[in-house]
């Protein structure tokens, strides 16, 4: 008697799960943008803990005249070192303000910081960029957006606007400084590693981008 044939399985390409993998990417990049805002959320709540009482800030009786150059130069760089926080935090108010006021400026920017975004950041590196029929790659995506980014910021009204609120904050600050006595400030306070409001904004912002787009960006280059 012959012995049977073997039965060979019959094996189907796996469309579910190339399918399940399609729908995953959206999510992906929801989570990482999430995550990031999480991050960012986290860092500014962290930050704003650190600032000194804004009256301390303004208390009129601490307020004297230099009596030199350096004198100034040494106020400044000790109430930084005590009021940072606040400090970074008035400039920013000064840019908001300063943005809220040219409306067609913010528009700008937020749209350039959404291209940045939604085009390149947290764009799934399997899903190209495909505008009036042509699909752009990765490196393509990321020169047109870095042009567009010189236009926007040299070529309009945006880079002024940036500057000039930005040279103004400072310019308040430096004054502050150096005309309030800090002999009252407790410089020797241990502090964190990471004191400085842009320090939390700059590590939260670098760590949450590494770690969601990272792979992405990697991907595309």
């Amino acid at each position: 008697m012959a012995s049977p044939s073997p039965i060979h399985p019959i094996s189907s390409p796996p469309l579910a799960s190339t399918a399940g993998s399609d729908q995953s990417q959206p999510s992906a990049a929801t989570s990482a943008l999430r995550s990031f805002i999480n991050n960012i959320s986290n860092s500014l709540s962290q930050g704003f803990v650190q600032r000194r009482p804004w009256p301390e800030l303004v208390d009129r009786s601490t307020f004297s005249k230099p009596e030199s150059l350096s004198d100034a130069s040494l106020r400044v760089r000790k109430n930084y070192s005590y009021f940072r926080v606040n400090y970074l935090s008035f400039i920013a108010a000064v840019l908001a303000v300063s943005l809220i006021t040219h409306p067609f400026s913010l528009i700008l920017l937020a749209g350039l910081l959404a291209s940045w975004l939604f085009l390149y950041l947290f764009r799934p590196p399997d899903s190209p960029l495909v505008l009036f029929g042509r699909t752009y790659s990765g490196r393509e995506t990321l020169g047109i957006l870095i042009v567009v980014s010189i236009i926007v910021v040299f070529l309009t009204s945006v880079g002024s606007v940036l500057i000039s609120a930005l040279l103004a904050g400072v310019a308040v600050v430096c004054i502050h400084g150096s005309f309030r006595t800090p002999e009252d400030l407790f410089l020797d306070d241990p502090e964190p590693a990471a004191t400085g409001f842009l320090s939390f904004l700059g590590n939260a912002a670098s760590n949450a981008a590494a770690a969601a787009a990272g792979p992405a960006m990697a991907a595309r280059i």
